[in-house]
């Protein structure tokens, strides 16, 4: 038996301004479709969770841009998303990690959400091909369907996704926008 998403953690993402849509109970791919099912309205959430279902975060409906910081201990790789940002931060002189909704993947990574304009064209970026380096994925609205990630309280394989930064989404930075909106650059 699949545990239940949190309903607690949920509605934590939409009081941020999340919306979000159902992926089926311990999944992380959502049924075809899932850009129309996205929503905000805090009245659907109790229809969304229906026989347990996991919640995905549709990065066009709620105006975000999110990093995806993927962890790969297991097989001994470089693909550490979470030192790759570090780094950044350091090339940019920046000492303080990003104070914006953060999210715990079940493999110890993290999905950090920034808020952009809702005329933001980002894409979404996977399979080391970010221009921020190995192991972040991007995940943005695009140009038509934009991206999602598995939202806050979803289970998978046992694990939850947690929340262990409740605030507000912040602004994409600067740095990163100008990273992810010009084709090709790399960052310094």
């Amino acid at each position: 038996m699949t545990p239940a998403t949190d309903i607690g953690a949920a509605a934590g993402a939409m009081d941020r301004g999340l919306a979000l849509f159902p992926i089926p109970a311990g999944g992380r791919v959502p049924a075809p479709g899932w850009q129309r099912r996205a929503t905000s309205d805090s009245g659907a959430l109790v229809g969304l969770l229906a026989d347990g279902a996991n919640v995905g975060v549709g990065c066009r409906a709620s105006r975000v841009v999110a990093l995806d910081l993927d962890v790969h201990e297991a097989d001994g790789s470089a693909r550490n998303g979470i030192e790759t940002l570090r780094t950044q931060l350091d090339i940019q002189g920046l000492a303080d990690w990003p104070e914006t909704f953060t999210v715990m993947t079940p493999h110890r990574g993290l999905h950090l959400y920034f808020r952009v304009p809702a005329d933001c064209t980002i894409g979404s970026v996977s399979g080391g091909q970010s221009p921020l380096g190995p192991g972040i994925d991007v995940r943005g609205p695009g140009r038509r369907g934009g991206g999602y990630l598995v939202g806050p309280g979803s289970v998978v394989g046992g694990l939850p996704y947690l929340i262990v930064r409740d605030v507000p989404v912040a602004p994409l930075p600067d740095w990163i926008d100008q990273c992810l909106q010009v084709h090709g650059r790399r960052c310094p």
